[in-house]
């Protein structure tokens, strides 16, 4: 007579029998891991979008071609006070801004000229008096500064796509800007600023600032003149970006009067006590040794001066 058979054996037999099939990976198929991982790519790529929230912490910021804007906690900027020889673009740049706050019709700026002249500073300075008398009780908010280096203008188009949609009001900042012979991203920044299908959003306005008139060099230029076949179309494509910026504000070599204004004022702003004949002839010998006269060498000397004299240089 058979045994019936033990609870055990039954155990062990089915064991035995489920380990010979093979056990279902919990792991995605080789194609759906292929697919994971061109989303994870493609995310990667796709422009980063900036909360609200975070445009609302600080007023200035840096873009990141990755696709999101750094902030920046403390501008480095001088006071709108400070700036001299320069008060008829001043007061041009300062208009327009302002009239950008309220929502009116404004120009994009291109600054050029003169090296060390307080392109870049005048920039920073509008910005902070606008914000300080009109923008930031405006509904609207504060202005936002909005610094895009020159090697990522070609990303210009994703900024847009973020600024587009935001509430707040845009000043996109470009320092130096300059193209060379086989440089091509200038076409970017023309499309944006005019011409592209969409155009410029309504709460941007792009200032920048260069050495150069045209944003390219005269040699590259006339280069272009003498080499191609229809010399003229050729050269009219190049400087039609210039013609993008309504205001041309110009920036030109200061005279010996006005780097000695801007060196008393910098003494007058930070109470540095030194006597005034031995200020102006120390100032004038440093402007000889650079072989320049400029507000970048004024605060250079008054660098040198402060430090010597132990002071500390606070706004």
């Amino acid at each position: 007579m058979a045994r019936p058979k033990s609870k055990s054996a039954s155990k062990s037999k089915s064991k035995s029998a489920s380990a010979g099939k093979p056990k279902a990976s919990s792991r995605p198929s080789g194609d759906a891991a292929v697919l994971a991982r061109i989303a994870d790519a493609l995310e990667r790529l796709a422009p980063r979008q900036t909360a609200a929230s975070d445009l609302a912490k600080t007023d200035a910021f840096v873009w990141h071609p990755a696709g999101h804007l750094v902030p920046v906690p403390h501008v480095n900027r001088v006071d709108m006070s400070l700036l001299k020889g320069i008060d008829r673009v001043r007061d041009t740049l300062v208009e327009n801004t302002e009239r950008f706050a309220k929502g009116l019709p404004s120009n994009n700026a291109l600054l050029w000229g003169a090296r060390g002249m307080g392109k870049s500073s005048l920039v920073k300075a509008s910005h902070a008096a606008v914000n300080a008398a009109y923008a930031k009780g405006s509904k609207s908010g504060p202005l936002k500064l909005v610094e895009i280096h020159r090697e990522d203008i070609e990303s210009l188009p994703n900024l847009m796509a973020i600024t587009r949609g935001s509430p707040y009001r845009f000043i996109v900042f470009c320092d130096d800007l300059s193209f060379d012979n086989d440089d091509t991203s200038y076409k970017s920044l023309k499309a944006v600023l005019e011409g592209g299908i969409e155009g410029r959003p309504d709460n941007v306005i792009f200032y920048a600032t260069s050495n150069r008139r045209h944003l390219m060099s005269r040699d590259m230029i006339e280069n272009e003149r003498s080499t191609a076949i229809n010399p003229g179309e050729t050269v009219e494509e190049k400087v039609s970006l210039s013609d993008r910026f309504g205001l041309w504000l110009g920036f030109h070599r200061c005279s010996q009067d006005e780097f000695l204004a801007m060196v008393d004022s910098y003494v007058a702003h930070y109470k540095i006590k030194v006597d005034a004949d031995e200020l102006r002839r120390e100032a004038l010998e440093w402007a000889t040794t650079r072989g320049s006269r400029s507000g970048r060498v004024a605060w250079q000397f008054i660098q040198e001066l402060a430090g010597r004299l132990g002071v500390v240089l606070k706004d």
